[in-house]
């Protein structure tokens, strides 16, 4: 019996494990669970109910009065009404023209044009909904692997969650401790660094394996060069202008993550009326999904402050020290390899707000006390790192089986001709090339750190 109150914090954290695989929302889970365990602890003298009464001030100022968080939903109006403007077709249209002779060149379009729209909208549901409507017909009617055809598309859907504004940075930015700013600037290399990497990928394997994607042969028409000159005037300009006015007024220090957001939002609705895709019928389901998808999300932070301010009262960091410890687990490196591995194992059955929000509050404080030498000094180096370490790992948790959200996305869009276990061998692939850019990231930390620095953002 002393064994089970020295140790309930471990025992919450199971629970909450074992529970989630029944399948209950997470966004109640998380409140119930640290509800229960305060009881729990209440009985056996490890936790008083008064101290219960700290957790209203403690929402309220972490979520309701946070100023950061005001961007989440506007960061959502803007990726849900850019869904309906028309940018992405008349982006692949054109990259499609411009890399037709190249092996592969519909897939790295593809690739390239999820990057685009990750600095445009950041919501990973919508990119892979909409590349898979625009870019697999267009891929499986030329003769494209099938495989290839949707591993592509939903590595470079799952951009959004890395890519600046990303909805997971400024959530991690709040539980962290971190200005987001710092999270955006620190976040914008390690992005393009994966994203060529699986241009590079995708390169070599279709130049060894050219039946994965037949080369589109032919000359253009002088219609098509004409055309593809008015697309990129149409087609390049406003979401390049949407992308400086929304992260280059942060990185600039001229407007914050909040005031960015607002101008975001308004610009999606600019570029809706520009492509004559506005209307109020339109602007009222956005508002409705950007509502619905917002009021998941602070439910979910509710539920998070709570649990983990029981766990942490129920002893949680000391018990997750010794755990370490008796793992011989003691040195930097070894913590920090040690929470990369388990983020990627929860990867294969956790979504990343259920990772972030089971994973950070335990480990974040012992991280931050971590000593690398002079490879990285510094706490606020040291968290900013790990937070874009963080954030690289658990994009794999949406194409990693048999729970990744971004093959669920896929299988509700494509034909029935594509099946699950197409989907299962194109991603995996992509996921190694993920590994390689979080061990690149994890060996050569200047990747992470060399615009905030250069901004200001770390001094």
């Amino acid at each position: 019996m002393d064994w089970l109150i020295d140790h309930l914090a471990v025992i919450m954290f199971v629970a909450l494990v074992f529970i989630m695989f029944l399948g209950y929302p997470v966004a109640f889970l998380l409140g119930a669970v640290g509800v229960g365990f305060g009881l729990l602890g209440s009985v056996s003298g490890t936790f008083s109910l008064t101290q219960f009464a700290t957790l209203l001030p403690r929402i309220f100022g972490q979520a309701v009065q946070n100023p950061v968080l005001v961007a989440v939903p506007m960061f959502i109006f803007m990726g849900t009404m850019l869904e309906r403007s028309g940018i992405a077709e008349d982006l692949l249209r054109i990259l499609q023209l411009m890399l037709r002779r190249i092996p592969g060149g519909l897939a790295i379009a593809v690739t390239v044009l999820g990057t685009i729209m990750a600095a445009t909208t950041g919501i990973v549901g919508a990119s892979v909904i909409m590349l898979s409507l625009i870019a697999l017909p267009v891929m499986l009617s030329t003769g494209y692997n099938k495989a290839l055809a949707v591993g592509t598309i939903a590595s470079a859907g799952t951009l959004g969650i890395l890519i600046p504004p990303s909805i997971m940075l400024v959530i991690m930015g709040d539980l962290i401790g971190i200005p987001v700013g710092t999270l955006f600037t620190g976040a914008i290399l390690p992005g393009l660094l994966l994203s060529l990497l699986y241009v590079v990928f995708l390169l070599l394997a279709c130049w060894l394996m050219p039946s994965l994607a037949p080369r589109l042969t032919g000359a253009l028409s002088d219609q098509d060069e004409r055309l593809t000159v008015r697309m990129l005037v149409k087609g390049f300009l406003p979401p390049t202008i949407l992308v400086m006015l929304v992260l280059g007024s942060i990185f600039g220090g001229w407007a914050t993550p909040t005031e960015a957001a607002g101008v975001g939002a308004l610009g999606a609705i600019l570029l809706s009326m520009a492509n004559r895709r506005f209307s109020m019928k339109t602007l009222r389901e956005v508002m409705t999904a950007s509502a619905l998808t917002n009021a998941l999300v602070f439910f979910i932070v509710f539920g998070a402050t709570l649990f983990a301010y029981v766990f942490r009262a129920l002893g949680g960091d000391d018990v997750v020290v010794e755990l370490l410890n008796a793992m011989g687990i003691d040195s930097a490196w070894e913590v920090m390899i040690f929470v990369m591995a388990l983020v990627f194992f929860m990867g294969f059955f956790f979504d990343w707000i259920e990772i972030c929000l089971i994973v950070i509050p335990i480990f974040a404080p012992i991280v931050a006390k971590l000593d690398f030498g002079t490879f990285i000094e510094g706490k606020p180096l040291v968290l900013a790192w790990f937070a874009i370490l963080l954030s690289v790992n658990m994009q794999t948790a949406f194409l990693t089986p048999p729970f990744g959200f971004a093959l669920f996305y896929l299988k509700g869009v494509v034909p029935p001709s594509v099946t699950m276990g197409d989907i299962y061998r194109g991603i995996m692939p992509f996921v190694l090339v993920q590994l390689v850019a979080l061990a690149l990231l994890m060996i050569y930390p200047e990747i992470v750190l060399y615009l905030p620095r250069h901004f200001g953002f770390l001094d």
